[in-house]
């Protein structure tokens, strides 16, 4: 079986304690002033349908309370850091822990009475620091939270500190802007010490922090057993599960990782995290679909926005543009003011050339919210379509300001300046993109663009082998390289490349063919080249295209059955004939050729030659 048919093949999804961890959630995250966290669970509560909410929450109420002993909320075993799989572990290199397993409160019911005692001390001050969070005013909440016993008030006190000198280096970074002495990221320099304080956390919040600070000091393995941790304590923190993802290299790693994690194949928070990850890695599959359609069904999340984004993004990364534009125009008919992912809805609308909806969406979207770098991304996509390069530079660039680490704004930001042929520019914004995320294929190839322009082939290629390495399927790439090595005179490397683009590209297409025909030629194997050759001609009647798409293979054809030893002539006098009696250009040249033919069939009979025995693949 398949594994989208084993994906629609599982059991029933929901359930009382999925639902009732899930609503939980929502009050975890706002009370800890994780506001993403918080939005993601309430949109997925909000998406489960009412009728089946509602009897799941009566039937969880119903056996909480006739329950004995507090269970664990894991559906299985939590992973034991003792006794991983040994593969996984070895393919990943995660440092393992045993003595530092984390379990979820509820296992130990005397530490959990005892945090409900310190919170209940501390309730005053946390009322408190969460008004100061939601306005933003984190010295405030500092202060207010460092005295405080509770392990939820340990948790603000540190995440307050962190986004405070985040927003002081952000503050630094930009001052600098435009200068030499500018770092390329923002440098938070109290993220050492922040780690010190939560270095031997068991607390699955302290964990989350914890792997977000090893995450930044590129402490990466590291940051992926924490993320680990924090998820064995408590699984409803959307964010901790974005940061492990963000901490993926590829499908690879992704494959080794999913046995460490303290769920089900089968749970949901599984599927999104895969879906999330591979589309992310911009190499979504099948599999990945069937996994949004099972989230989608009647008995799961059937009107969830977000799962339906999750679907139309992997839609748009496999190329499916008709059906990624079809699924969010569903998505905008349920959530008509949904801006997130908005902009990977325009670079689709771009991309089919749709110029008068792209324009309708960017005015709705900017009258709705001008300052989301989404929709400065989007109103950028609609100038950029009208070729109004310097008016999409100017909203790529508000989109930066508005978001360091919007990724797409720094590379169409590119894109722009190589339209504009502003090289210099274009490296700039393709260096900030790599910059946020080294594992987007689409900065590196924009640099390898930029650098072609500047005649840098050499350059050029160092990048498109970058790109080629984090998608290696992708013809474009490949085409790329071909056409870099053909610059610095390495002819064979070419061939290879644009036989390695070949494995991916439309079996009806000529052009890589005919450069692969020309590759040849220059390199006087007469043979290969005639047979590629041979291959254009053959697609192109097959496809019934116009002669003057094939006229210039046909008379090359035609010509080496002429010149060589036991050629096959009937097929060149079809050949010529095809191209003579059309209105091509090579007609004149064609009917030439015709006349040299007529005398060598007198000299010669014309003997009909297999493709065996020609040597044409």
């Amino acid at each position: 079986m398949s594994a989208g048919g084993i994906v629609a093949s599982l059991v029933p999804l929901m359930d009382a304690r999925l639902v009732t961890d899930l609503r939980q959630s929502i009050q975890d995250c706002t009370e800890r002033g994780l506001s993403v966290a918080s939005k993601w669970s309430s949109e997925l509560y909000y998406a489960i349908p009412s009728n089946k909410r509602d009897a799941l929450i009566s039937e969880a109420f119903a056996t909480f309370s006739t329950s004995t002993p507090a269970r664990s909320r894991s559906p299985r075993p939590s992973l034991s850091f003792g006794d991983p799989s040994p593969a996984s572990s070895a393919a990943l290199c995660i440092p393992v822990t045993p003595g530092n397993q984390t379990h979820p409160p509820s296992q130990f019911p005397d530490v959990r009475t005892q945090e409900t005692e310190l919170e209940i001390q501390d309730e005053a001050a946390l009322l408190a620091a969460r008004a100061f969070m939601t306005a933003k005013e984190f010295a405030r909440v500092e202060f207010t939270m460092k005295n405080c016993k509770s392990a939820k008030a340990r948790f603000i006190y540190v995440y307050s500190c962190f986004l405070a000198a985040e927003r002081k280096a952000q503050r630094d970074w930009y001052r600098q802007n435009n200068t030499r002495g500018q770092p390329p990221v923002p440098i938070n320099r109290l993220l050492t010490t922040l780690l010190d304080m939560v270095k031997n956390a068991t607390d699955p919040w302290l964990l989350f922090l914890k792997a977000i600070f090893l995450s930044r000091l590129n402490r990466r393995e590291e940051a992926i057993e924490s993320s680990i941790r924090s998820i064995s304590g408590y699984h409803w923190n959307w964010s901790v599960w974005t940061l492990l993802c963000s901490c993926v290299c590829d499908g690879d790693e992704l494959t080794a990782l999913l046995p460490l994690l303290p769920l089900p194949a089968t749970h949901p928070l599984i599927l999104m995290f895969q879906i999330r990850t591979m589309n992310e890695l911009h190499s979504p599959s099948e599999n990945e679909l069937a996994m949004c359609d099972r989230l989608l069904g009647d008995d799961c999340f059937h009107d969830s926005a977000w799962v339906m984004s999750l679907r139309a993004c992997a839609l748009y990364h496999l190329h499916d543009f008709g059906q990624a534009e079809k699924q969010f125009e569903k998505i905008l008919a349920i959530a008509p003011h949904r801006i997130d992912d908005i902009d990977v809805y325009s670079n689709i609308l771009y991309v089919t050339d749709n110029r008068l909806k792209l324009s309708r969406l960017a005015h709705e979207f900017l009258e709705l919210d001008k300052d989301r770098p989404e929709v400065c991304c989007l109103v950028g996509n609609h100038y950029s379509l009208r070729a109004e390069h310097e008016k999409a530079v100017k909203y790529f660039r508000r989109a930066t300001e508005l978001d360091r680490t919007y990724l797409s704004a720094w590379t169409l930001m590119g894109h722009e300046y190589v339209e504009m042929k502003n090289s210099h520019a274009a490296i700039e914004a393709y260096r900030r993109a790599v910059d946020v995320n080294r594992k987007d294929y689409r900065a590196w190839y924009g640099l390898g663009q930029a650098y072609e322009l500047l005649s840098m082939h050499r350059y050029a290629l160092y990048y498109y082998q970058h790109a080629t390495a984090l998608r290696p399927y992708d013809v474009r790439l490949w085409q790329a390289q071909g056409a870099c090595y053909e610059e610095i005179g390495r002819l064979k490397e070419a061939v290879e490349c644009l036989k390695r683009a070949l494995l991916g590209a439309d079996p009806r297409e000529i052009t890589i063919h005919m450069k692969l025909a020309k590759l040849y030629e220059e390199l006087e194997d007469q043979a290969e080249a005639v047979a590629y050759h041979r291959r254009v001609v053959e697609i192109c009647r097959v496809e019934e295209r116009p002669v003057q798409d094939y006229a210039k293979s046909s008379i090359f054809v035609a010509r080496h059955h002429m010149l060589i030893a036991g050629g096959d002539l009937l097929l060149a006098k079809d050949y010529l004939e095809r191209v003579a009696n059309s209105n091509a250009e090579e007609v004149a040249q064609a009917s030439d050729w015709l006349k040299k033919l007529k005398s060598v069939l007198i000299t010669r009979p014309a003997i009909p030659v297999t493709k065996e025995t020609s040597g044409v693949e």
